[in-house]
């Protein structure tokens, strides 16, 4: 195949209106080049499909209910809930029910509550989700979990 070496519009300048196209609007609208939008996808345009585009059709998995798109629980581990204890307490701010100190993780954002790590003192934590391994060391450490399953 030869290669060109200019462009075809340019030795195309200077001619007819129409470029030979005819004089009432052939070449003109969305039929000239396949269809407007995605059509011919699966007809016309399907090696393009295939090389630009392969997972346009057909499905794969499912989506779990009540689970949004991109949703990423945040976690936090009893490592971190110590810590955040004792800034609270340092900075004033933590609140207590009766001697016992209360976290509410929920309003600071956190989703879930992991073992991981151990906590001293015996404190109530308030947390969409725990797992049972952190929920039986706050215990073991006098404290509680309040999660939304039990209320």
């Amino acid at each position: 195949m030869v290669v060109r070496r200019r462009k075809k519009s340019r030795k195309l300048r200077g001619r007819s209106r129409t470029m030979s196209w005819g004089q009432i609007g052939q070449h003109r609208k969305s039929g000239a080049h396949g269809g407007k939008g995605a059509a011919g996808l699966g007809k016309h345009e399907w090696t393009w499909t295939i090389k630009y585009a392969p997972t346009w059709y057909g499905k794969k998995g499912f989506n779990p209910p009540r689970i949004r798109v991109g949703y990423k629980p945040r976690i936090v581990n009893l490592t971190r809930v110590s810590e955040i204890l004792e800034e609270l307490e340092r900075k004033g701010r933590l609140q207590y029910e009766g001697d016992t100190p209360v976290i509410n993780l929920e309003e600071m954002g956190f989703h879930k509550l992991l073992g991981e790590g151990r906590i001293s003192k015996p404190v109530k934590i308030i947390v969409p989700a725990a797992s049972e391994t952190a929920v039986k060391k706050v215990e073991e450490a006098g404290g509680t979990v309040v999660t939304k399953q039990e209320e």
